[in-house]
């Protein structure tokens, strides 16, 4: 295929407001013409006769107002954490479930998921409450409270049936993306966590540009050992470098199958190529450790049940608390371990 002749878009404009359509003119801008995104567009002198006059004065112009109103919103949230995969299939939806219920087992702590994952939700699945709708009041939308200090929103509790398909394009994707920020009461939280879907598109965009103002902590990123999952999750590191988001550090999921049995553990997905230690080694960001891969994991996911309150002793268990440990040293929030000794 020959390429394309038109002027990019510039990757700063997409990342600050991904719902911004670009202009479509049906001429040429004329000259002394002040631009289509001016706020002097289509009233200013030189637009007098020109025929993209009713075009220009129309189209949207200047920051999102919805802005200040996410702001404001999450003003009782203290820390707000991306989980990012730079492929499917790693695991990255049940590292998020993992890592909030790791979170919430200090009772002092309140932990919330928001599943950005519009196609295909699998949060309230993992969470046990796939059969939950969404309860309106007069402070807005409410998370569903899987615990007493764990809420999760999700698209899923919006369905008529679990099993319908979501058929959107962006621009609709992005519109409830904004809504479970600007619309959900999600109250005092000491951290939430967003679970997305895989790739660098219109969700990872969204939230980046609505959390811009109230801040982001930083992102976790998920891959497994093999090489085909590192080549895309580097692509996730680049993205979070140009959209100006700390990477908090890499997550070797899937790294070893421990037997439930004798808890030996054997490599399933090889690194060869030193797996995701030797990647956050050679890009300069925090290794976060590596999680086995047990299948009671997803038994537990199955029947919506905390892997921490069936299996504490198992070395997927002791992993999954080592790396919600380092995550919180990185933004600065306390982990509590009830069961520890310590």
């Amino acid at each position: 295929m020959a390429p394309s002749l038109e002027e990019p878009e510039s990757i700063q404009d997409v990342l600050s407001n991904p719902m911004k359509a670009k202009t479509q003119l049906v001429a040429p801008e004329p000259e002394h013409c002040p631009g289509p995104e001016s706020e002097r567009a289509g009233t200013a002198d030189s637009c007098a006769g020109c025929p993209n006059q009713k075009i220009c004065a129309s189209a949207p112009k200047g920051p999102d107002p919805d802005i200040p109103l996410i702001s404001q919103r999450l003003a009782g949230v203290k820390h707000r954490v991306l989980v990012l995969s730079g492929k499917g299939g790693v695991g990255k939806s049940t590292f998020t479930s993992m890592l909030a219920h790791a979170f919430a087992l200090n009772p002092d702590s309140t932990i919330g998921i928001m599943d950005t994952d519009i196609c295909g939700p699998s949060i309230p699945k993992m969470m046990g409450a796939e059969a939950e709708t969404i309860h309106v009041s007069n402070s807005g939308w409410s998370p569903v409270w899987v615990m007493d200090n764990l809420g999760v929103m999700s698209i899923q509790f919006m369905l008529p049936n679990k099993d319908d398909a979501i058929i959107w394009r962006g621009p609709k994707k992005n519109g409830l993306i904004k809504q479970f920020l600007k619309d959900v009461d999600w109250g005092d939280m000491d951290l939430l966590l967003v679970d997305t879907p895989p790739g660098t598109s219109d969700e990872h965009l969204s939230v980046n540009s609505f959390l811009k103002a109230s801040g982001i902590d930083g992102a976790v990123v998920v891959t497994t050992p093999n090489e085909v999952s590192l080549l895309d999750v580097q692509k996730e590191i680049d993205f979070c470098r140009k959209a100006g988001i700390k990477i908090l550090g890499l997550v070797d999921n899937m790294s070893g199958f421990v037997c439930p049995k004798c808890t030996h553990q054997s490599q399933i997905f090889e690194a060869t190529t030193g797996g995701g230690e030797t990647l956050a080694k050679d890009l300069g960001i925090p290794f976060l450790g590596g999680v086995p891969l047990d299948p009671r994991i997803g038994m537990a996911c199955d029947y919506g049940e905390s892997y921490f309150d069936s299996f504490p002793d198992s070395p997927a268990c002791k992993a999954l608390k080592s790396v919600a440990r380092s995550v919180a040293v990185q933004i600065g929030l306390e982990f509590v371990d009830p069961s520890s000794e310590d």
